[in-house]
């Protein structure tokens, strides 16, 4: 018998590596940069590409997850406006 067994024996014992791999999965959001970096030139032009697609990427893509898909069909909506509006300036 295991020994997690023995102290509960009604306790489900997961052993598989990634179950437990909590720090590693809150990185992956920085490792994705991370892997889009690698494809620049130098870390400066990185820098400027990524910071302008973070405030785009925002725009675009709300937390699905709290919204209904009414809501989350308005906030696209709302988010091409934005982008017409966005691009009607620095074409003026």
């Amino acid at each position: 018998k295991k020994p997690i067994q023995n102290l509960a024996p009604d306790a489900d014992h997961r052993a598989h590596k990634g179950l437990n791999n909590r720090i590693e999965n809150a990185h992956r959001q920085t490792r994705k940069r991370e892997k889009i970096m690698g494809r620049f030139k130098s870390p400066r032009q990185a820098q400027r590409f990524l910071s302008a697609h973070d405030q785009i990427n925002t725009i675009f893509r709300p937390r699905r997850y709290k919204l209904s898909a009414r809501s989350w069909r308005h906030a696209r909506a709302d988010a091409f406006c934005l982008w017409s509006d966005y691009t009607a300036e620095m074409t003026a």
